[in-house]
């Protein structure tokens, strides 16, 4: 769009609110608020270490990526049924509407459930009816993203790849997530390979806290489509130019970044910096029940602490449905509808 209109600042947030955006860096069990880990604890009689919501939420508190991971994984053990995956993601879809998110593509994590005796079955199938019916009901278009847990084996990754094979038709691609350091990308070489003869879209998380080297091998070793993250790139000037020649786009997550202590607050965030360099970076809300916010408040906090405008917005926002893997047609039908939006602020 290249007559953005000019808007007042105080018009900002009201625009923010309202423009049509994709979600790309969302892992569902990061949504499940405190409250629906109690009521699924006592639908199912898992007991919590925890003695009420609020002291839950009290123990978000994270001073990196690994202490973040300890507690997600206990708040996951409340999923044991196909409904407890659907009730998780439903809840995350009704926010996604409300936040003005027209595509998601959500990320789940198998194998923290299957070691727990969750057949992927129940996870697949739960999360799967959830997106089906949230274009039904809300009119949100919803995928899945299966990803590996990157601290696991590659024996492990395949493993999980051939459990999942069976529901191939459910999910659109596979990630890897979880503890980045001492895990480089190249460690899961050779089930990417795996999953790239599959057709199966391929994204990583790197360069989170991992360093740009990790960005480099997630290109050329898994040659993923997309990094997750990505935001130590911009301490390589060569790795910043690749990115922006070959649009690779960087699913960011600034409020996951500022609780992680990636950046020390989010007015040192480098948002403005990858955008300015011509990257297709995207915001996104990674585990927003953990992170203190979705996406209308990671947009809204980002853009109050950057100085970021209406035209990074309209930017961020065509940049999360070029990077998304819906087709072409589609992705046509959202740039119009965010056009449309913009002119209506005009």
């Amino acid at each position: 769009m290249s007559n953005i209109p000019t808007i007042a600042p105080e018009r900002l947030p009201e625009l923010l609110r309202a423009i049509p955006k994709a979600e790309l860096h969302m892992h569902i069990e990061g949504s499940l608020e405190p409250e629906l880990i109690f009521a699924l604890a006592q639908r199912n009689g898992v007991s919590m270490p925890y003695a009420s919501v609020e002291a839950l939420r009290q123990a978000y508190a994270f001073t990196n990526l690994q202490s973040f991971l300890d507690i997600y994984y206990a708040g996951a053990s409340v999923l044991l049924k196909e409904q407890d995956f659907y009730d998780m993601a439903w809840a995350y879809l009704e926010r996604a509407k409300a936040d003005n998110v027209v595509h998601t593509e959500m990320f789940f994590d198998p194998q923290t459930h299957t070691a727990r005796g969750v057949p992927v079955k129940t996870v697949i199938e739960g999360l799967h009816r959830a997106c089906v019916d949230a274009q039904a009901k809300l009119g949100v278009s919803a995928s899945l993203i299966l990803c590996f847990l990157r601290h696991l084996s590659e024996e492990e990754a395949f493993a999980t790849l051939e459990e999942a094979l069976p529901f191939r038709d459910r999910f659109i691609g596979v990630g890897l997530d979880s503890s980045e350091l001492g895990h480089p990308p190249e460690k899961f070489a050779r089930v990417f390979a795996r999953c790239r003869e599959l057709g199966l879209h391929l994204v990583a998380h790197a360069g989170e806290e991992g360093p740009p080297a990790y960005v480099w091998s997630a290109l050329d070793v898994l040659k993923v489509e997309r990094i997750d993250h990505g935001v130590q790139a911009a301490k390589d000037p060569a790795l910043m130019k690749r990115l922006a020649q070959e649009r690779i786009p960087l699913t960011v997550c600034p409020l996951s970044n500022l609780k992680l202590c990636v950046f020390p607050d989010l007015a040192q965030h480098n948002i403005k910096a990858l955008l300015d360099a011509g990257l297709v970076a995207t915001i996104n809300s990674d585990d927003p029940a953990y992170f203190g916010g979705y996406m209308n408040e990671n947009w809204l906090q980002t853009f109050a602490a950057t100085g970021l405008t209406a035209h990074h917005a309209w930017q961020l926002a065509a940049n999360s449905f070029e990077a998304s893997f819906i087709d072409a047609a589609a992705k046509k039908a959202y740039r119009e509808r965010l056009d449309a939006a913009f002119d209506a602020f005009a």
